[in-house]
């Protein structure tokens, strides 16, 4: 019985860090892509010559960005489904 509740246990603080490591990440990248995005538009708007060199920087950034987001949802991904402090608990009860 004790180890149901571990297992509950797991499972339910699991849920809370993805919902964390999900939202904080995706609100993170929207408001630093919103902010690179909108200064890129003021210097494009103060120097139109710099629009080329400026818009390879904010396209390499973005995807930086992104991509940060993306191995979060990949973390949350794999404990969500194969999380490994499950298997410990298990192992343990046997």
């Amino acid at each position: 019985m004790e180890n149901l509740q571990y297992l509950a246990m797991i499972q339910a603080y699991t849920g809370i860090g993805i919902g964390l490591m999900i939202g904080l990440g995706a609100a993170g990248a929207c408001i630093g892509v919103g902010v690179m995005c909108s200064r890129f538009l003021e210097g494009a708007a103060r120097q139109p010559e710099m629009i080329p060199t400026l818009q390879g920087k904010v396209f390499l950034l973005l995807g930086l960005t992104d991509a940060s987001f993306i191995i979060a949802v990949g973390l949350a991904m794999l404990f969500a489904f194969g999380n490994p402090l499950l298997a410990v608990i298990q192992s343990v009860a046997q």
